[in-house]
């Protein structure tokens, strides 16, 4: 910098209006919470367990990738090298492997051409929203409370969003058939809506099957695309899991959000969209939805890793394309987890405690989240003495409300990260906290 010269200062107003939304700042308040109080028990980090990775078979994964583009594909060396160390396709490598997955795993028939491998699911719902919204009056429709993923990604796109209040089984179809009338009252154009419907984030909760029938009834009548994520499916105390949306899809309204996130590594960032829906151009010619994702993807990230991509390829043929199987020793271990938390807080809160003291939380039958509802604010105040003073980290509920006043009694507790010990542990503390706060 040159002597007297001054460094050029940026004005807050002059920047996208999305940076100064209090939605952004969640995850550094919970991550400088984390950071202050390193000795906390933290039941805030949607993380898959650590203890569940082994290192060593990253290079076993990739060398199973590799025998298959020789062995299967018949690729040569030079091809082989340009697969791995060059880019690569748009849409993705091991678009015909995560196809043949999802056919073992969901039932759900994809083509592969369907697909597009996206730099984790995140990748995949931007995509997504910048493809299907393209007037002003479009509007997003997300369950209330919802994932802030979703909701940020809408604000940064400059999206138009509407919440639908959630019920104790997810949303209600009917809920969403009235708020549907009430936009197209106003002159809006109800575009697409998101749904978790197994053990969503952050309430843990699991529609049920005929309420899944319903919605898709529903999305045909009313015009309306759904979007379909499922990180938590396989995560289930029955192990066999509930039929997905676009399992039961017979008309083409779901764009499936998937990610390899929790049911093989998060490190690895991939995901995919299954957009199998046909877009017809003013000339007549027709192409599918994932081609048109693809044009985006192109100009965002060029294409998703192929190191990546080969080693969740390679975990794919060496569990012979069944991740559900595959994940039952996660989905047991998450089990366990939920039972300890479950059983804790019973036990350090029996009914008539909790009950006069205004208390009471869900009981998921899956999952990674777990709802508790308190008679006091959960807000950042709570949650700094809580960290400092009992030494165990939640995540407000309010953060996933667009309004940040929904939820105010209410705390998102993660199961995931933890050992069942620590969770044991960690009821304990919180339980503390409540005795010095509600009880």
């Amino acid at each position: 910098m040159t002597n007297g010269s001054t460094p050029t200062v940026l004005p807050a107003g002059e920047l996208h209006g999305s940076l100064g939304d209090p939605l952004m700042e969640v995850m550094n308040f919970l991550n400088e919470v984390t950071s202050r109080y390193p000795e906390a028990i933290s039941f805030g980090p949607g993380r898959p367990y650590e203890g569940l990775f082994e290192v060593e078979r990253i290079g076993e994964y990739l060398a199973a990738y590799q025998r298959h583009l020789v062995e299967d594909l018949g690729r040569t060396p030079d091809e082989v090298r340009t697969l791995l160390f060059q880019y690569g396709r748009t849409n993705g490598q091991i678009h015909e492997l995560v196809a043949r997955a999802l056919r073992n795993d969901e039932g759900i028939e994809a083509a592969p051409e369907s697909l597009v491998v996206t730099v984790g699911c995140q990748e995949g719902m931007f995509l997504v929203l910048r493809a299907l919204f393209a007037e002003p009056s479009d509007v997003l429709l997300v369950p209330s409370p919802c994932y802030v993923g979703i909701t940020g990604a809408a604000r940064l796109l400059d999206l138009s969003v509407a919440h639908v209040p959630e019920g104790p089984h997810g949303t209600d179809p009917e809920v969403l058939r009235r708020t549907v009338a009430e936009l197209r009252a106003a002159g809006k154009r109800p575009r697409a809506f998101y749904v978790v419907p197994d053990f969503a984030n952050p309430t843990g909760t699991c529609m049920p099957v005929e309420a899944r029938r319903r919605l898709l009834e529903l999305a045909e009548e009313e015009d309306l695309l759904l979007l379909e994520d499922n990180p938590y499916g396989f995560f289930t105390r029955t192990g066999s899991g509930l039929p997905t949306l676009k399992a039961l899809d017979e008309r083409r309204r779901v764009v499936y959000l998937g990610s390899f996130a929790k049911t093989c590594f998060p490190g690895a960032r991939v995901g995919y969209v299954v957009a199998d829906q046909e877009v017809e151009a003013a000339d007549g010619r027709r192409t599918l939805l994932a081609d048109e994702l693809s044009k985006i993807k192109g100009m965002v990230t060029v294409n998703t890793p192929a190191l990546s991509q080969a080693v969740i390829g390679g975990m794919l043929l060496t569990h012979d394309f069944r991740l559900r199987e595959a994940n039952k020793p996660a989905a047991d271990f998450y089990q366990e987890n939920l039972a300890v938390l479950l059983e804790s807080l019973e036990r350090l809160l029996p009914p008539e405690r909790r009950e006069a003291a205004g208390i009471d939380w869900n009981v998921p039958d899956g999952g990674f989240f777990l709802t508790l509802t308190l008679p006091v604010p959960a807000d950042n105040a709570l949650l700094e003495e809580s960290a400092r003073e009992h030494g165990v980290i939640w995540t407000p509920m309010n953060y996933f409300y667009p309004d940040g006043e929904g939820g105010r009694c209410q705390i998102r507790l993660s199961l995931s990260y933890l050992t069942p010990q620590q969770v044991a542990e960690g009821a304990r503390r919180l339980v503390g906290l409540l005795e010095r706060s509600c009880l």
